[in-house]
């Protein structure tokens, strides 16, 4: 195996009448799951336009630059790529060594939002400004951590042969690793991030073979958590009349009700075709709040119809498919965790994000994987994409 991950294969040349070697670098090329990465670029492409038709007019965003938010998406899928890039060359497994750091950085930076470094946005003290415009939003990279942390601690002793499943011992301080910053995101108060990391740790328990009482345990304890976190008045009052909303959607339309009114508004509009793009009367208009990022695909729906929405929702189904067979057939129970950490957190962040526009769903502010706007959630879901491309380039192979 190359120092890049790659690896080496001598194959027969005919038209040389040669043995040749296959470099590392044609390994990987050969051994990544193009139908996945061709997925995500489509989604990352069709962003850009959707967040340009949602910007282009609004004035008090851009600074008068109608492609403020155009090129910074751009440059942010550019990093993203980057980042994507640089986890396949690192590799999973190196970066199990590092996990340790990578997971105390984040919950540093975590904790650093609940200081005065930390800037409210949106009601949630959730991010951290840098100055020049720009900003993190540390909760999107605690779902990596979280992902790679309880991998490294549930595969150990399964990986080494040591035991066929994860022990109680090692379960209970995976579990003590994942509820430390999520308690953390909790005080912010981020609900719709602590949601997401909650389903990443059932789906990392259920992957890992830990006993079944572990998860019902934990949704036990979840329900219960719900229930106090109501009692106790751990939620604001801006998160308690989103609830209220959802329950009632006829509930104060101009005030509470009125994102959601909207957005089902816009998609309704769209028919079969769609208006056009950048011809949305409700997107022109400024109609629909934050629709470059929590309500991006309500974009879609007016503009490009239910053809355009339907593939949005196909494209993200691909790379969840793709991601499945990743895990499905890795050799290694910590490659199998994490890519079954990162199905999770896509599949509930894209069903809750697009569920939220469609009513189903209350409103969470939580982005859609690869096309709502924002540096942060772009960054984090392009380097689980070289997470899971890892993990299938590093699978052993035949010579």
């Amino acid at each position: 195996m190359s120092a890049t991950g790659g690896y080496k294969i001598r194959r027969y040349t005919p038209e040389r009448g040669i043995w040749g070697t296959l470099t590392a670098r044609d390994s990987v090329l050969r051994r990544l799951d193009w139908v996945m990465l061709l997925a995500a670029l489509a989604l990352s492409g069709i962003s850009t336009l959707l967040v340009y038709s949602a910007t282009r007019g609004r004035k008090e965003l851009t600074h008068g630059d109608p492609y403020y938010f155009l090129l910074r998406n751009i440059l942010n899928t550019g990093i993203g790529l980057g980042l994507a890039i640089g986890a396949v060359w690192v590799g999973h497994r190196a970066l199990r060594g590092a996990v340790p750091i990578l997971y105390g950085v984040s919950v540093l930076l975590t904790a650093a939002v609940l200081t005065p470094l930390g800037a409210t946005i949106n009601g949630a003290r959730s991010w951290i400004q840098l100055g020049g415009g720009f900003s993190i939003q540390p909760s999107e990279f605690t779902k990596i951590t979280i992902t790679l942390g309880m991998a490294m601690l549930l595969a150990a002793k399964v990986d080494a042969g040591d035991r066929a499943h994860p022990d109680h011992r090692t379960v209970v301080q995976a579990l003590g690793l994942a509820a430390l910053p999520i308690l953390v995101i909790l005080l912010m108060p981020d609900l719709g991030s602590v949601m997401v990391l909650v389903v990443i740790v059932l789906a990392v328990l259920l992957a890992s073979g830990a006993s079944n009482r572990w998860v019902a345990g934990l949704l036990g304890a979840g329900v219960l958590g719900c229930v106090l976190v109501w009692q106790l008045g751990v939620l604001d009052e801006y998160q308690i009349n989103r609830f209220a909303a959802f329950a009632n959607p006829a509930l104060d339309p101009s005030g509470v009700g009125y994102n959601t009114n909207q957005a089902r508004i816009a998609i309704g509009s769209g028919g079969l075709t769609g208006s056009g793009l950048f011809h949305g009367s409700q997107t022109t208009g400024q109609f629909v709040p934050e629709q470059q990022t929590d309500f991006i695909f309500t974009v879609a729906g007016e503009e490009l119809g239910f053809v355009g929405a339907g593939a949005i929702i196909f494209l993200v189904g691909v790379v969840l498919w793709r991601a499945c067979r990743i895990a499905r057939e890795t050799t290694e129970l910590y490659g199998t965790i994490v890519a079954a950490g990162i199905i999770a957190w896509f599949a509930f962040q894209a069903f809750e994000n697009i569920g939220m526009t469609l009513g189903i769903m209350p409103v969470t502010g939580l982005p859609l994987p690869f096309v709502s706007y924002g540096g942060s959630s772009m960054f984090a879901a392009w380097i689980a994409i070289g997470l899971l491309q890892s993990i299938k380039v590093q699978r052993p192979m035949s010579a």
